[in-house]
């Protein structure tokens, strides 16, 4: 799987973005302009010590994502669509792109991909979602889909047995 962030604006919700992409093996790919430097203390400690491992890539804006990504097929997450998370089918290679906090996708990139809009159901007041939550929802979807190909689906106790 692939996470998009077009222009995240806070170093803590990319953090944490970056260690759930590094937990389930998804390639994190960022679009310029950044609302921080990359090496900040805060996007590093919200991705802990994980972020040396997380496979990433900057792009100067979403013409050049588009340009070293040819007919990647875009997921665009977005309080705006018509589509759930849920009504859809994610390939194990897809992308899913999340906009920045402040505004979300651009609209001038949504009209093109209307069909690949999807939405997380919530309250009509709210606004949006934390960007890190929002992304956690729709990738571990996408993951189930794929029934968490290569990631490990049990766990042991560390001290004790499981009762059988």
């Amino acid at each position: 799987m692939n996470i998009i962030l077009h222009e995240p604006e806070i170093p803590q919700n990319t953090g944490n973005i970056g260690r759930t992409c590094v937990a389930t093996g998804t390639k994190l790919h960022l679009i310029e302009p950044l609302g921080f430097e990359l090496n900040e203390k805060h996007l590093r400690r919200a991705g802990m010590d994980y972020w040396g491992n997380l496979d990433y890539t900057v792009y100067r804006n979403f013409e050049d994502f588009l340009a070293k990504n040819p007919g990647a097929k875009i997921y665009m997450a977005t309080t705006k669509a018509k589509k759930k998370y849920t009504d859809v089918e994610y390939g194990p290679n897809d992308f899913i792109m999340f906009g920045k906090e402040s505004a979300g996708i651009p609209e001038e990139i949504l009209v093109d991909y209307e069909e690949t809009c999807v939405r997380i159901p919530m309250l009509s007041d709210i606004r949006s979602l934390n960007l890190s939550n929002a992304v956690a929802v729709v990738l571990y979807e996408a993951l189930r889909q794929n029934d968490f190909s290569s990631m490990q689906t049990e766990g042991e106790l560390h001290r004790l047995q499981w009762k059988e």
